[in-house]
């Protein structure tokens, strides 16, 4: 019997879900974007795997990006394109068609744009914000040290329970994209905090979230966005970053004191050096900031008016 493309669709996500532990959120992601192809397909009357093998071009792939184009961003139709790619190149490697021709349509051209990162002492005002009499100041606190401190991405800090700890020793156990384990270290400061923290529960198990809301449920990223938030406010900060800007906050200052790109990727658990290779580029444009507000001539420059 043909196998049909839902079930084919269906079979692949079990696959990202079992086999390459994907999460939650990415799973949806992935089966959103092959969801709103399928209803394409529907109506140009592709309906089984074999079609795929056998009719789809590159035009058809075009058409429906094109069509996407005016109501989507360019990073969104790329991350259309990228599932597609996955599931036929899945379909391939089961031997479900015989031909892929993903590898044939381009991505639409992005525009590079740098991380964005808070200066040490913006960094530092924030980490001191938080009202430390308080129990969700401590664990905001928390919250800041151990993201800035160890680079975590807010995923994997909310997802981690009190047995990943290891105070003592200074070190964390993250699970990261595709549930890849990794351990990091985290310094005085944060383990500080931690303990700081932690006190405030004493009924804690070591399964129990590291960070809760007021209630006592493991916090999410959404709540951590929002908590950071407040504190910029309350700093009265330049500028405002996601929680995953006090990542890249982290790259940043450590490559600015001297150390190694490997390190580093090693550090935020990048699969590919290219990935973190964007923070030199992001070094580079902090120095010319400062030597803009620095130089002398330059700060003439802006006094002087034509």
């Amino acid at each position: 019997m043909e196998r049909s493309i839902r079930d084919a669709i269906d079979a692949f996500l079990e696959v990202l879900a079992t086999q390459r532990k994907f999460s939650p959120h990415t799973l949806r992601a992935y089966g959103g974007d092959l969801d709103h192809w399928l209803g394409t397909l529907t109506t140009q009357g592709f309906g089984k795997v074999s079609d795929l093998g056998s009719r789809l071009k590159p035009l058809h792939l075009r058409s429906y990006l094109s069509k996407l184009s005016d109501s989507h961003e360019k990073s969104s139709l790329c991350r259309r394109l990228s599932s597609i790619r996955s599931f036929l190149k899945f379909l391939r490697s089961r031997n479900w068609i015989d031909r892929d021709i993903g590898v044939l349509v381009p991505s639409p051209k992005m525009k590079k744009t740098l991380p964005q990162f808070l200066k040490i002492e913006e960094m530092r005002e924030l980490i001191e914000a938080p009202d430390l009499s308080t129990q969700l100041g401590r664990r905001d606190r928390a919250i800041f040290e151990l993201i800035y401190g160890s680079g975590l991405r807010v995923s994997e800090a909310v997802g981690l329970d009190l047995k990943d700890l290891d105070l003592k020793q200074g070190w964390v156990r993250v699970f990261g994209k595709g549930s890849k384990e990794r351990t990091v270290p985290f310094g005085s400061q944060a383990r500080d905090a931690l303990e700081n923290m932690i006190s405030d529960h004493e009924n804690q198990t070591n399964d129990s979230p590291l960070f809760t809301n007021f209630r006592g449920s493991r916090l999410t990223s959404r709540s951590v966005a929002r908590v950071l938030t407040k504190h910029l406010l309350r700093i009265a900060a330049s500028r405002s970053i996601s929680p995953h800007g006090l990542r890249h906050s982290f790259a940043t200052h450590l490559l600015s004191a001297g150390a190694d790109l490997r390190s580093i990727q090693e550090l935020l658990g990048h699969e590919r050096l290219s990935t973190t290779q964007r923070y030199t580029h992001v070094d580079l444009g902090a120095l010319v900031d400062e030597y803009r507000e620095s130089h002398p001539l330059m700060g003439m420059n802006r006094r002087i008016k034509p």
